[in-house]
């Protein structure tokens, strides 16, 4: 038994599938970003935060709006997988 890897299992890339999620990524990440730093400013006027704990708690949003893209792009990888068999 060969641990090498067959050449009928060789992969090849998807770039339609890798071209759409990359674009809706760059969407998504902008709305998600854009709110981050929006909620966090208007978060901060709502709570009489100065100007350091207002980039504090966008820096939070931030952090958030950074999970919610890794776990988009899990996500949209197992729909639509960036490789297949050759």
């Amino acid at each position: 038994m060969s641990l090498q890897p067959s050449p009928t299992a060789a992969r090849q890339i998807v770039w339609p599938t890798v071209v759409t999620i990359i674009s809706a990524a760059i969407l998504i990440g902008a709305e998600v970003f854009g709110a981050a730093f929006a909620g966090g400013w208007a978060l901060a006027i709502l709570f009489g935060l100065n100007d350091t704990g207002a980039h504090i708690l966008q820096a939070m949003l931030f952090a958030i709006g950074v999970f919610i893209m890794a776990a988009f792009i899990r996500a949209a990888q197992r729909v639509e997988p960036f490789t297949r068999r050759a």
